[in-house]
């Protein structure tokens, strides 16, 4: 048992210390030569580049059946490129033919080398299919793709230059391919107002003669037959792309004189944006590469400790990874899913099978001991952990428990059979089923056998699904002959207390490599805006706002509800000395001015509640960002203050030495020490503002997840203008709150004064009389099935009128 739970931990080690590769090549198959030249190059330069391209290749690889180049977008953009980029697509022979390299590696680097003599072009060599499944699965053509994305396209240039000269040299990355997003030349005319004005001119006048001299103007009209065609004036091809020419075009004054553009503008050659490339709506360039001799997991882990450690973007700017190692971590995604599932599934069906709790278990003691094969035929060969490598496992886990499934049935029909003593029972068991047992494994890794050797096309994805099955099936297969029956004789046994034990330790064992990698969370990094938007979604008070408007709208809806149903049943003697019956029913109904009022102290109040909420966010927001850039400050004075600390501990040294050398006195020894405690003492004191800065935003955020400050680069101070802007007054959420609590107060006085209005009362009534009465001289007898019905309307009219003569 020991033995076995050492071999599973040591694994599981080996697995978590394993890269991860997304592999959607091919072994064999044509090539891809993708071409970029400078940015702006005519269409001329670059099919005369390409074609010296082919011939190189043509004349140094023989391998080359024939190639097929493809320059720009074609008419039907589905795949756009600017004008300097192609694609060459070479048709290879088999690879028994190939002389010039012996892998598909090896050859790709060498096309690489023998272009490297033409001048001015950036060579990067895939495969079609890869290159296409990368394009059309994250929108870039190399494996990993590093992201960033900003708003200036100046500084993304930059900063992806930064980026390139910084994983240049890692090992396995290819030659980066940055994206061009600037660097296409433009003639710039900036227009010197004060000069045109002086002349006489509008801005429409000179942009009249340059876009005539550029795009043309309607000069006159020409006619062949019936058919009439504008003549179009500008000038030729030459002078337009000379930028002296552009500076001595005349420009006719109001005076009939001529003034050349120079005079009026200044001209002059810049770089322009080339393109701009957007995703999920911000501008964004990227740095791509291939990976060559490495998995894709380990090298972007290794790029991101670089990039985390040397590049310090603006504030606003921000890095993600694409390519295969998005597709790899969507994938692992998706098995950290199906695993569990498929491992729930093998035990639940294992448990309908044995209706027994321990033979599950036991039975499911073969997912680890074969996972124990899997990782180790992994390493054995030099895989890493691939996409392909994890479908082998859930293969692996099905095929695995039949060995547990035929020894466990065999132990179980030879107890039906009357063999009581246990271990007979074990012994009898492995004995009989020791052929099945192997050759059930044999069958399923023999079958899987020419796919781990596998060196045609589609091999580096069959490959490591083979190992993993069987070495899984071989560990699985050794270890369930001698692990399975030791641990069936310990289930088995009558000491249920420690056989108890033993279920939970070897629960506890199967289920504990979920957490191998497990690691405490990390403090998240936020900017102020993630935390004002933290405060507004958690903060109580905004809560509390919030639940104010609605309460309000909820309100509003109630504006025309009547008062009151007055309803009223008399029984008893009323009118004589039988029991009489009456019942009355009573309705007031206010003044219609009344619902009108209501109803807009009612709208009045729900404005009220949002301008209370605006000016509840505006000053958490307020606190917000007092608190973070306070945080902020302390961040860049405790640095100061830590390279000042530096510098006084050396002054103290000095002044040490000095003093004990006899060149100083000790007055200049104790003013050093006395400087270095004092920078002490600031340094607590920066502590703990910072202590109380920082618990002051997270109660604002209302949040217990820890969290750091977000520089974003270099501490920039804040710059306040000095105009005063008046629209920001009027906007005031505070100021918004003032004025509608006086509106309310208008509304409410107007609705207390249609109250004083008065009331309408509509009713109606049934009664019986029953006795005997005197009508006209004679007695009338009333018995209990005669009723008496009627109606009634009133007014209610207020005694006092206090708040109409106010009004």
């Amino acid at each position: 048992m020991l033995i076995f739970f050492t071999l599973f931990l040591f694994s599981m080690w080996v697995f978590s210390n394993m890269g991860g590769e997304f592999i959607p090549t091919l072994e064999e198959g044509d090539l891809t030569v993708e071409i970029t030249m400078m940015q702006g190059a005519s269409l001329t330069k670059v099919v005369e580049t390409f074609s010296h391209a082919e011939k190189i290749l043509k004349k140094q690889f023989p391998e080359i059946r024939q190639i097929v180049t493809r320059i720009g977008s074609a008419e039907i953009p589905t795949d756009p490129m600017p004008i300097e980029r192609g694609d060459m697509m070479v048709q290879m022979k088999p690879k028994e033919e190939w002389t010039s390299a012996e892998t598909r590696e090896e050859m790709q680097e060498a096309m690489e080398e023998a272009l490297t003599v033409i001048p001015g072009i950036r060579v990067e060599v895939t495969q079609p299919m890869q290159m296409r499944f990368n394009e059309l699965m994250t929108g870039i053509r190399q494996d990993v793709a590093i992201k960033i994305f900003g708003d200036d396209l100046d500084e993304l240039a930059r900063q992806a230059n930064i980026v390139g000269a910084l994983i240049a040299p890692v090992n396995g990355v290819t030659e980066p391919t940055i994206e061009k997003s600037t660097g296409l030349p433009q003639i710039l005319v900036e227009y010197n107002r004060d000069k045109i004005a002086q002349y006489g001119l509008t801005i429409s006048d000179v942009n009249t003669v340059l876009s005539t001299a550029f795009a043309g103007n309607v000069a006159g009209v020409v006619f062949e037959g019936e058919m009439r065609f504008d003549m179009v004036v500008r000038l030729k091809r030459d002078l337009r792309e000379d930028i002296l020419n552009i500076e001595n075009l005349f420009i006719p004054l109001p005076s009939g004189s001529k003034v050349p553009l120079s005079q009026l503008a200044d001209i002059k050659i810049v770089d322009a944006p080339a393109q701009v490339s957007r995703e999920g709506g911000k501008r964004r360039v990227f740095v791509g590469f291939n990976v060559r001799g490495r998995d894709v997991e380990s090298l972007v882990e290794e790029i991101q400790t670089i990039l985390d450690k040397n590049l310090k973007l603006p504030s606003g700017y921000y890095i993600t990874y694409g390519g295969q190692f998005q597709n790899l971590k969507e994938a692992n995604q998706r098995l950290s899913i199906s695993v569990p599932i498929a491992l729930g599934l093998i035990l639940l069906l294992l448990f309908f099978t044995f209706n027994s709790f321990s033979q599950t278990l036991l039975i499911f003691t073969a997912i680890p001991l074969s996972a124990i094969g899997g990782v180790f035929a992994l390493w054995l060969r030099d895989m890493p952990f691939s996409i392909s490598a994890g479908v082998g496992f859930i293969a692996l886990f099905g095929v695995a428990v039949l060995n547990g499934i035929v020894l466990i049935g065999e132990f179980n029909f030879l107890k039906k059979e009357g063999i009581e003593d246990i271990y007979e029972r074990v012994r009898q068991g492995t004995k009989h089923r020791l052929r099945p047992v192997i050759m059930t494994a044999a069958v399923a890794a023999f079958g899987f056998f020419p796919m781990a050797f596998s060196t045609s096309a589609g091999a580096e994805v069959q490959k490591p699904l083979a190992t993993v099955v069987i070495g899984g099936l071989l560990s699985a297969t050794l270890l369930t002959l001698i692990v399975l029956p030791a641990l069936y004789i310990l289930f088995s046994s009558k000491r249920k207390v420690k056989g108890s034990v033993a279920s939970v330790v070897l629960l506890i064992a199967l289920f504990s490599f979920n957490n191998v990698n497990a690691q405490s969370p990390t403090p998240k990094q936020i900017s102020v805006d993630d935390a004002i938007n933290t405060a507004l979604k958690n903060n109580l008070e905004m809560q509390s706002r919030q639940l104010n408007v609605q309460s309000s709208v909820t309100l509003k809806k109630s504006v025309f509800e009547l008062p009151k149903t007055n309803v009223n049943f008399q029984f008893g003697q009323y009118n004589s000395i039988n029991q009489d019956k009456a019942f009355q029913i009573n309705q007031s109904i206010p003044f219609p001015t009344y619902y009108s009022a209501k109803s807009n102290l009612y709208k009045a109040e729900l404005q009220g509640s949002q301008f209370q909420q605006q000016a509840t966010a505006s000053e958490i927001k307020a606190q917000v960002q007092y608190w973070f850039y306070q945080l902020l400050y302390l961040q860049n004075a405790k640095k100061q203050l830590q390279s000042l600390d530096s510098l006084y501990n050396d002054f103290v040294s000095a002044s040490a030495l000095r003093y004990k050398t006899g060149e100083t006195n000790l007055l200049e020894k104790t003013t050093a020490e006395t400087k270095r405690g004092q920078l002490s003492l600031l340094l607590q004191q920066n502590q703990t503002d910072y202590a109380t800065a920082y618990n002051s935003l997270k109660t604002l955020m209302n949040t217990s997840e820890e969290f750091t400050i977000d520089n974003g680069g270099n501490f920039q101070p804040l710059v306040l203008s000095n105009s005063l802007d008046t629209s920001m007054i009027a906007n005031n959420a505070a100021l918004k709150v003032l004025y509608q609590q006086a509106v309310i107060a208008e509304k409410n006085k107007k609705v207390e004064t249609a109250s004083t209005l008065p009331d309408f009362n509509v009713g109606y009534f049934n009664q019986s009389l029953i006795g005997v009465q005197t009508v006209n001289g004679a007695d009338v007898y009333f018995d209990q099935s005669k009723r008496f019905q009627g109606l009634n309307v009133g007014i209610s009219v207020p005694l006092t009128f206090s708040a109409m003569l106010q009004k």
